[in-house]
């Protein structure tokens, strides 16, 4: 992988990580047809830039994140059905994750929801998140495990469902991202990147874990700081975009948008093109 291609990744991913358009769908698009996604380092790499792309919903919203314990005690209660569901499923959305055609798919039906979605929760005008909202919000986001459909999305959509108007929604599923995308990325890279168990961690077994670290290369690391910096950068325009347009214009064109790259990789599948996630 060069510096382009990395800076090129990372764009993308700070882009389409926060928007409910799915930023795996663009990561099979864009690393296929630069011809690196065979590489060992894509995956990693696709993993390790989502830790730029959460700091900058901490810096966007520092003040919510030293507010009141409160807060922490929501998200936590929001993340819980992540942690365990996908702890106990993380076979079966791996397997998942391989499919390129379930990906497709699931962004095509996905943008029909979102075309639609703004006319189910017209009435979605509440700005308070309780602890009962909090809940149903993170049992939604377990949806997204399901590639194609969207962190974003599914988690915004849960908090329509309650009530919640569409800047409280998509700002909760922003704050959300941060130990929902931390706790995966640190899980991929231990088992990835270090090629580790979590009960090494556990048992603070050093010799494996230092045979796990000598695994990265130091030209890895340039291309991981890279990409951490400039989806950081990204995704600090890209949230503020999203807000601002989401509470004028809704979700239809994202909608359109999500079935136009669904279509893309089914006919780039149909011509040949090798795609793997």
């Amino acid at each position: 992988m060069s510096y382009l291609q990395a800076v090129i990744l990372a764009i993308i991913e700070g882009l389409t990580e926060f928007l409910p358009v799915s930023s795996t769908g663009h990561m099979i698009i864009a690393s296929s047809l630069m011809g690196i996604n065979e590489l060992p380092i894509t995956k990693i790499f696709e993993v390790n830039i989502q830790f730029g792309t959460i700091l900058s919903v901490v810096v966007l919203y520092w003040k919510r994140f030293v507010q009141s314990f409160e807060f922490y005690k929501k998200l936590i209660l929001a993340f819980v059905p992540a942690a365990v569901i996908g702890f106990a499923l993380n076979d079966i959305i791996d397997a998942m994750l391989e499919s390129i055609t379930i990906t497709a798919t699931m962004l095509i039906i996905g943008g029909f929801v979102l075309i639609y979605v703004d006319k189910w929760f017209s009435n979605a005008n509440e700005s308070f998140i309780s602890y009962k909202n909090a809940l149903v919000i993170g049992f939604f986001q377990c949806i997204a495990m399901i590639p194609g459909v969207s962190r974003s999305a599914a988690s915004i959509i849960g908090g329509l469902s309650q009530g919640i108007n569409r800047k409280a929604a998509a700002e909760f599923s922003f704050f959300l991202a941060v130990p929902t995308m931390l706790a995966a990325g640190v899980y991929k890279l231990i088992t990835d990147l270090l090629q580790l168990e979590v009960s090494d961690i556990v048992k603070f077994d050093w010799p494996k874990i230092q045979h796990g670290f000598e695994i990265i290369k130091p030209e890895d690391l340039k291309l991981l700081l890279i990409g951490n910096v400039v989806g950081f950068i990204v995704a600090l325009f890209a949230i503020r975009f999203f807000i601002n347009f989401l509470t004028k214009y809704g979700f239809k064109l994202f909608g359109y948008y999500r079935i136009a790259v669904g279509i893309t990789i089914l006919a780039l599948m149909a011509m040949g093109v090798d795609l793997r996630v």
